[in-house]
């Protein structure tokens, strides 16, 4: 920018200087030779108005009527020749006149006082050119600087980005070209921060919501290599697909989720199915602990979600009830207008009273754990229209709140089904 700046300023003074040059030097010589032609001019008038009146021609007369420095001779017929001033050597500007007598006068100046003038002004055209010139660096040095340091900071920006760290910096530099280059880069660092959180949020959630799965299904599986049975190893080896299937349907959950939190895939199932499946997983790591898992309420109902989302929020409740809770842990089906709820609770405890508010918040827990379990219990009951409360903190109950369709089934009572684990 600095070159291409002063190429054009050299051009533009070049043309313009070189042509101002000319018409000066013109000028001036011209403005010199109509000071002589005016000075012989004046002499002749003066020569003949004298000759005229008879009155004397002398160079005292007519040394006051031309310029101080310059030469003049006068010739007269019949009469000795007049001179005036000391006569030039060299280049003379010179000009000659004729009077209505018949005399002649010539008047020369010395061409050496027009150069000394058209020196002066190729100087100060010259001095005008140079700070022109300086002015021109001046200006494409700040100009130059006003484009570059935009340009490094948002290459160091860029580099930012490749090398993994999204942070927008939200600098603009009033230069609209650049400003929308930096608007299109922390556009481009928002976009990633939000696909990394996304990624890093489903990678400790998948870690998460297979733990306990994984878990269950290992022991499963040993359940199987201990036992001769064969009646034994189909139906642990059938509960154990089921599982299989579950955890694919979770995995495939996590994923819709990552990429569209709103995108759901809810039918109609059966609840009871769901609560079943559920009781039937957590009863070896119920007996373990010397504790049960007993299930009342409605039965018949059918609601509208994902089974697999929901067999995970109910894990995930369960699994808390017996690592953070104490005594029964109760499965409890109820509806409330058009929907379908599922209660668990425990007698332990229950929820601290500084985390009944947050107690559903990520990295929020109150015994050692991660604190995604409910976090992630609840975004899978949220995308298919569901929710996830805590109604009570001591005890603690938590309710799955789903859509119903169907026939609500029947109130359990005294008479009612329960199945206790």
């Amino acid at each position: 920018m600095i070159n291409s700046t002063l190429a054009v300023v050299l051009v533009v003074i070049a043309v313009f200087g070189l042509s101002l040059v000319i018409v000066e030097t013109r000028t001036i010589e011209n403005s010199a030779q109509e000071s002589v032609d005016s000075d012989a001019v004046r002499l002749v008038s003066i020569v003949d108005s004298r000759l005229l009146g008879g009155e004397g021609v002398t160079p005292a007369v007519l040394r006051e009527q031309i310029e101080p420095g310059r030469y003049a001779m006068i010739k007269i017929p019949n009469r000795d020749v007049l001179e005036i001033g000391k006569r030039p050597t060299g280049s003379v500007i010179s000009s000659q006149e004729r009077g209505e007598q018949g005399e002649t006068v010539r008047v020369e100046a010395s061409r050496s006082t027009v150069s000394r003038e058209i020196g002066r002004t190729m100087l100060i055209i010259l001095a005008v050119a140079l700070l022109a010139v300086l002015a021109a660096v001046f200006l494409a040095v700040r100009q130059a600087h006003r484009l570059s340091a935009p340009l490094t900071d948002l290459a160091e920006t860029a580099e930012r980005l490749g090398s993994g760290d999204p942070r927008p910096r939200h600098r603009r530099y009033g230069v609209p070209e650049l400003d929308r280059v930096a608007d299109v880069l922390d556009s481009s660092a928002e976009r990633i921060a939000r696909m990394l959180t996304a990624e890093r949020r489903l990678a400790a959630d998948a870690s998460h919501q297979l733990r306990t799965p994984l878990t269950a299904l290992s022991m499963r599986l040993e359940e199987i290599t201990l036992t001769d049975d064969p009646e034994t190893v189909k139906e642990e080896a059938t509960i154990a697909l089921a599982q299989v299937e579950r955890l694919t349907d979770v995995v495939q959950r996590l994923l819709t989720n990552s990429r569209d939190p709103r995108t759901g895939s809810a039918v109609a199932f059966d609840l009871d199915e769901v609560v079943k499946q559920q009781i039937e997983e957590w009863r070896p790591a119920s007996r373990s602990e010397g504790r049960a898992i007993v299930r009342s309420g409605k039965k018949g109902l059918r609601a509208v979600g994902t089974p697999g989302a929901v067999a995970q929020v109910l894990a995930t409740l369960i699994e808390n009830s017996l690592m953070h809770g104490d005594g029964t842990v109760a499965l409890r089906t109820r509806v409330t207008g058009n929907q379908a709820v599922v209660e668990v609770s425990d007698e332990g405890p229950g929820v601290p009273p500084d985390l009944g508010a947050r107690v559903f918040e990520r990295t929020v827990s109150g015994r050692n754990s991660t604190g995604l379990g409910l976090a992630v219990a609840r975004d899978l009951a949220e995308a298919d229209g569901g929710r996830l409360e805590l109604l009570q903190q001591h005890p603690p109950v938590f309710a799955l709140f789903l859509s119903r369709e169907g026939d609500p089934g029947r109130e359990a009572g005294p008479g009612a089904d329960s199945d206790t684990a």
